[in-house]
């Protein structure tokens, strides 16, 4: 039986991609079959897309680092026919197999069964971004931080995981302050939350190794200088949760915001993190998360319309979420 996937290729140092009719007996091993609904559109699917990044560690491959969907079959305790389930990270789009795809099949290890509040759609509406955007939240109330403590930077917000991150601390009552080079946009980050919109500019350049302080704590998606100044400009105590290296994957900063004012900096893996702290990140994204305000922050696109986006995702074009309907 043959299903719809996105097969990416290399020619040399070219990765192109293309839909193809792709064969059950062609999926990677795993106990678990899942019949695939919904997938997304995250900053590392583009950066697989594109070679940017050497995502993709072996060819041919189907890329989609996410993916929502029904289980079809499977061998794994616990998990069971009809269950709704949900995938992020792990060895998706790098060595296995991923979610741009009507099916799946993975190891129930990698799987969580999606809330009941969350339709799968909802679940992709989140996805990777915004599960990384929940690992953060934690992360700076793992540090101490309440709302109490002062403002809360968010830089790239208006990506998939900036807009996330504004809706969790808004909705948990921070202040937030979104950091963004397109400030014609700053009405859609404050209908998410913002208290504030700052342009990106004022932190992208070589700054002081430690500056007046600004905000209790952050969540960066930028790296870089943007990373260095932000944590320049954090008071004393604060917490600054790291994902991201949009600007760059260097650090170019002091040791004087941690040893000065005692800064922590956060580092957030979405890829590999336990079960455990997955599980505690959806059961808080369940709780947490307005819908309303999720919904404002998505679109829907079919599965050959993916390389396109990715595109405009690289070229920071892309406003919120891009949810796949791979049966579209």
């Amino acid at each position: 039986m043959t299903f719809k996937a996105l097969l990416a290729s290399k020619t040399g140092d070219t990765i192109s991609s293309s839909l193809v009719d792709f064969k059950d007996d062609d999926l990677m091993p795993g106990d678990v079959t899942v019949a695939v609904e919904y997938s997304t559109v995250n900053y590392k699917d583009a950066m697989a897309l594109s070679g940017r990044s050497p995502v993709i560690r072996q060819f041919p491959l189907i890329p989609g680092i996410d993916f929502a969907g029904v289980v079809e079959s499977s061998t794994y305790p616990g998990i069971a026919a009809g269950d709704r389930v949900l995938a992020n990270g792990w060895g998706l789009s790098q060595t296995h197999h991923g979610g741009f795809a009507q099916k799946a099949r993975m190891s129930g290890d990698w799987l969580v069964k999606v809330p009941e509040v969350f339709s799968t759609r909802d679940a992709m509406a989140i996805g990777t971004a915004g599960y990384t955007a929940m690992l953060s939240v934690l992360a700076l109330e793992h540090g101490g931080l309440t709302p109490e403590r002062g403002d809360i930077l968010v830089t790239g917000a208006n990506g998939g995981a900036g807009s996330v991150a504004i809706a969790l601390l808004s909705g948990l009552g921070y202040r937030v302050i979104a950091s963004t080079g397109r400030l014609d946009e700053a009405a859609y980050l404050r209908a998410l939350g913002a208290a504030d919109v700052i342009d990106r500019h004022t932190l992208s350049e070589a700054g002081a190794p430690i500056a007046k302080e600004r905000w209790a704590g952050a969540i960066d998606s930028v790296g870089s200088h943007t990373l260095a100044n932000v944590l320049a400009q954090t008071r004393y105590r604060g917490v600054v949760a790291a994902f991201g290296l949009a600007q760059g994957a260097d650090l170019p900063a002091s040791v004087l915001p941690f040893i000065l004012r005692n800064v922590t900096l956060a580092g957030i893996d979405s890829v590999n993190a336990p079960q455990p702290a997955r599980l505690r990140a959806w059961s808080r994204l369940a709780s947490d998360l307005d819908l309303g305000k999720l919904a404002r922050t998505t679109k829907v696109i079919g599965l050959a319309q993916v390389p396109e986006i990715a595109s405009q995702v690289l070229a920071g074009k892309v406003q919120g979420r891009t949810i796949v309907d791979v049966n579209a």
